[in-house]
């Protein structure tokens, strides 16, 4: 039985527990039971790998030892055991500074958690089915991605507007082309489940950056991300385990709750790779830990503005972000303003309506760019549908094969009825409205979808809004 069907099988199984409510209590309960499995069969490897290693995760707790076998507890004994000892004892592990910090991150995880199931059966169906896998196989290690895609897209279903998930050949091909190297520092501060940091680890070992013990421990040093929900970072840290970071420098954390102008240079990375939440509005007060002309509650504008003070000079970055920053005006424009001053905008490449489909149908693009000098001329690039569709869907997303398009023209770039260029002159005269159509293809009518319909009036709105309040003023 493949990965994804051993995933759907659980939670068909949770579905008859009356003490699961909903997706989001059944994702919660399924990504505690996967990281305490893969947790052990890391422990398991690093036992052999290391003579003096010493288990984090007590014996008794330690899911060989009660969850391995299928002939294993079940019912009332083991309902008594998770909820009374299992997570008592994991919440309350006693640790200090000489403690491993691997024994941090199993305390936080379990924090975090909760068991809502009520059925010690129906527990025990699960832990078997879940035993069907095996994470210390490399095979079942590569396709843990099928629970990810499994998980991922029930997540959508229980999430809130503005998350969405990120088809992984867009990860992948946004750090290709921002192209870090081993020994800088490498950021997503909206990491969600580790996507943007495991395309970051799978471009060092194609390109051969990782080469001895060495260049891994500087790796293990080097890679890090921000997450605040307990239920992503918790997959986050599951996810860069099974990707061989030891000990995931995943803070959980809002990045935008700290003033900007309290970073210092030091705590400046080289790359941030991210795609950050739109769409959504941020707690009162938060607006308060940035620049006056920058205060939203918009999500994405903020940590654009995070970004470009995260970033140290001759840093890189590409971010993903909707129609409405590139068209937006107000702060919007005070924003692309300080971009364009002070960074290298090279490359925008606009993305096709589809590519986030089934969650949402906004349109989005791809910004790349350098800190450290100002933007001379823009690259567009308009990636096109495969020959053959007109729209990207749950049943046909995005491919990585795809972008081989962008990567042949990306060293030797020209014009073509993809590609066009923009500079900082006409962009200026356009109040730094970046929403530029591919002038080399004549099109008769523009045609919106509804999202970008309702993002243009919001952003009408807002002005009205903003208009009004300075009118107010001045009575």
């Amino acid at each position: 039985m493949s990965v994804s069907s051993v995933i759907k099988s659980v939670q068909d199984t949770m579905r008859k527990d009356a003490g699961v409510d909903g997706d989001a209590q059944r994702i919660s309960q399924l990504v505690w039971m996967v990281f305490l499995k893969v947790f052990d069969a890391k422990e398991e490897e690093w036992e052999l790998m290391r003579d003096e290693y010493t288990q984090v995760v007590p014996e008794g707790l330690r899911w060989r030892d009660w969850a391995a076998n299928d002939e294993g507890m079940t019912g009332d004994e083991l309902l008594d055991f998770v909820n009374n000892k299992l997570f008592k004892e994991l919440k309350e592990m006693v640790l200090d500074e000489y403690s491993d910090p691997k024994a941090f991150i199993v305390k936080a995880v379990f924090e975090d958690s909760y068991n809502y199931m009520k059925s010690g059966t129906l527990m025990r169906q699960v832990i078997n089915k879940l035993n069907e896998i095996d994470f210390s196989a490399q095979e079942d290690r590569h396709t843990f991605n099928d629970i990810y895609e499994s998980i991922l897209k029930d997540l959508q279903n229980a999430g809130n507007a503005g998350e969405y998930y990120t088809p992984r050949p867009v990860t992948q091909f946004v750090v290709d082309m921002v192209n870090p190297v081993l020994g800088e520092k490498v950021l997503d501060f909206a990491c969600g489940t580790g996507g943007y940091l495991t395309s970051t680890i799978e471009h060092f070992k194609k390109t051969g950056q990782i080469k001895n013990v060495e260049d891994n421990q500087v790796l293990q040093e080097t890679i890090m991300g921000i997450e605040k929900k307990p239920m992503p970072h918790m997959l986050a840290i599951t996810n860069l385990i099974l990707h061989d970071i030891d000990t995931p420098n995943i803070r959980h954390d809002n990045s935008l709750t700290r003033n900007v102008r309290d970073y210092k240079p030091i705590e400046q990375v080289d790359v941030i790779v991210t795609n950050p939440p739109f769409g959504g509005i941020e707690e009162e007060g938060i607006e308060t830990n940035f620049p006056e002309k920058f205060r939203t509650k918009e999500t994405a504008d903020l940590f654009m503005v995070l970004l470009m003070y995260l970033l140290k000079d001759g840093g890189r970055a590409g971010i993903v972000l909707p129609d409405s920053f590139l068209f937006g005006e107000g702060i919007k424009t005070a924003i692309k303003e300080k971009l364009l001053e002070e960074f290298n905008l090279h490359t925008i490449i606009r993305l096709p309506k589809g590519v986030f489909a089934p969650y949402t149908g906004i349109n989005t693009n791809l910004l790349f760019f350098e800190k450290g000098k100002p933007t001379e001329d823009i690259w567009y690039f308009e990636h096109p549908y495969p020959e053959g569709y007109k729209n990207y869907s749950k049943t046909k997303p995005i491919r990585h094969e795809e972008f081989e398009l962008e990567k042949k023209w990306w060293e030797n770039r020209v014009e073509n009825d993809n590609a066009w260029k923009v500079s900082i002159e006409d962009i200026k005269k356009r109040n730094y409205n970046l929403d530029l159509k591919n002038p080399l293809i004549n099109s008769v009518v523009n045609t919106f979808t509804t999202d970008e319909l309702v993002d243009r009036l919001l952003e009408a709105n807002k002005k009205t809004y903003e208009l009004l309040l300075q009118l107010r003023s001045f009575v």
